[in-house]
């Protein structure tokens, strides 16, 4: 068995390919809304699954190819835009997906034994394209790695400007779909313009966005900037289980004056924990960012199908020392305040203000959360059965609600920390919830 987290190097028998689509494709620009195109999303969405047994290589070619045919946009690459150079677009023209298959002595029991929190050296598991810049690397970037007992690890990055969360788990399950079934149409057909979040003419904001801050100059010593704090110092992945008990006992701090959703409640504890843990000044300001799909509040809807960036980040702020209160009160309602907010209006004029490229995402002072959960990724199969684990490559300082396979209902809380704060993090965020359940003892994990 392994004596340390650490991995051990991947073998690579052959040079990476490029897996282009089977049959001719559209040659064309693709637009990208706003929405797709902020600084705060020029990076890969970076997916790892772990399989029992491994599927046949050139299975997962063709299929990759053929599904390619459907989602093009994935096999061609980004660039600026000639008229403006801080816009991108996607150069649909084929290029195609990056394609690497590894093998590594290692066994399915033994990743599992220390797939709890992510470590560096699971960047072994996907090839590192070497580019000059983020708009270099191909949008799709793939990985198989066989292992010594059968099964395989599955490792995809995903640029983020052309898909979101929904956007992903549907493309990987249209793959796995054409993989299991290579003859019938896909249960999605994607739809690929952007133009229904295209920004008005002129724009019109309509309404604050605490989200966004504009780039000025600050006094740096009058203004302490949490996130350039937290990349300064050493971090380490923290990673934590919550069953659907642990988030009952959060929602009954809240009974009877308060009805929430478990969302909110593990939001707002995760928010507070977090806070409570970097010992900030009572009368600071914090922001919680987290995301909200807009897909069903924008007039008209977004067509079935939209892969695109389709969710907004909305913005909950209070003084440290009302949230840090001694329930959760406080928190769930700013939270629901912030959901109720995001009206078809309140989107639109968030798409205008975007039009500013001098507006950025304000992570000077945010707990940013991103939910995986409820996406159906955990359900994943190309035929030879579900994940036994699925996550995130790396970790960082955006806090991910996780699915926890083989429980639905569980939510796996993932962020990173400094070192000198994490032991207090862990502490607060399992506070009180470390209860019996029927007689038995219910430890968080």
């Amino acid at each position: 068995m392994l004596k340390s987290p650490e991995l051990p190097d991947c073998f690579y028998q052959d040079k990476p390919t490029l897996i282009i689509p089977n049959t001719p494709t559209p040659k064309h620009s693709l637009y990208l809304s706003n929405l797709d195109d902020q600084k705060f999303l020029r990076f890969s969405i970076k997916y790892l699954y772990l399989f029992k047994k491994a599927v046949s290589l050139d299975i997962l070619k063709y299929s990759l190819s053929k599904v390619l045919v459907d989602y093009y946009p994935l096999a061609g690459r980004l660039r600026t835009c000639s008229l403006d150079n801080q816009k991108l677009e996607i150069d649909c023209n084929g290029e195609g997906a990056v394609f690497a298959d590894a093998f590594m002595d290692i066994t399915c029991d033994e990743f599992l034994e220390i797939s709890r929190k992510p470590n560096r050296s699971w960047r072994k598991l996907l090839y590192r394209v070497e580019a000059h810049s983020f708009i270099d690397i191909p949008p799709l970037v793939v990985q198989v790695t066989n292992l010594q007992c059968g099964g395989m690890i599955l490792c995809t990055a995903i640029n983020h400007c052309i898909c979101d969360g929904i956007g992903t788990s549907q493309f990987l399950h249209s793959w796995a779909h054409v993989n299991n079934k290579p003859t019938p149409d896909l249960p999605i057909t994607p739809f690929h313009s952007r133009h229904v979040l295209k920004p008005r003419d002129p724009p019109q904001i309509t309404n604050t966005h605490l989200g966004y801050t504009k780039n000025t100059l600050k006094d740096n010593n009058a203004h302490l900037d949490i996130n350039e704090y937290l990349q300064s110092q050493p971090l380490v992945p923290t990673s934590l289980t919550f069953t659907a008990f642990h988030v009952l006992l959060l929602k009954r701090q809240c009974v009877p004056s308060l009805k929430c959703t478990t969302f909110e409640a593990l939001a707002s504890h995760t928010w507070r924990s977090w806070v409570r843990s970097l010992d900030l000044s009572p009368s600071f300001n914090v922001k919680l960012l987290f995301s909200v799909s807009v897909r069903k509040k924008v007039n008209p809807e977004m067509p079935q199908g939209y892969y695109g960036n389709g969710f907004v980040l909305a913005c909950a702020e209070t003084a440290v020392k009302d949230l840090v209160s001694p329930n959760l009160h406080h928190g769930i309602k700013l939270i629901q305040q912030a959901k109720s907010s995001l009206t078809d209006e309140h989107v639109r004029s968030m798409i205008d203000l975007l039009e500013d490229k001098n507006v950025k995402t304000d992570t000077s002072s945010s707990l940013v959360i991103s939910q995986w959960t409820k996406l159906g990724l955990e359900d994943l199969d190309f035929g030879e059965g579900k994940p036994l684990h699925m996550g995130p490559l790396t970790s960082d300082i955006y806090c991910l609600f996780l699915p926890v396979v083989g429980n639905f209902d569980a939510v796996r809380v993932q962020v990173s920390v400094p070192e000198c704060a994490v032991e207090k993090f862990e502490y607060f965020m399992k506070e009180g919830l470390d209860k019996e359940e029927n007689g038995t003892e219910n430890k968080m994990v």
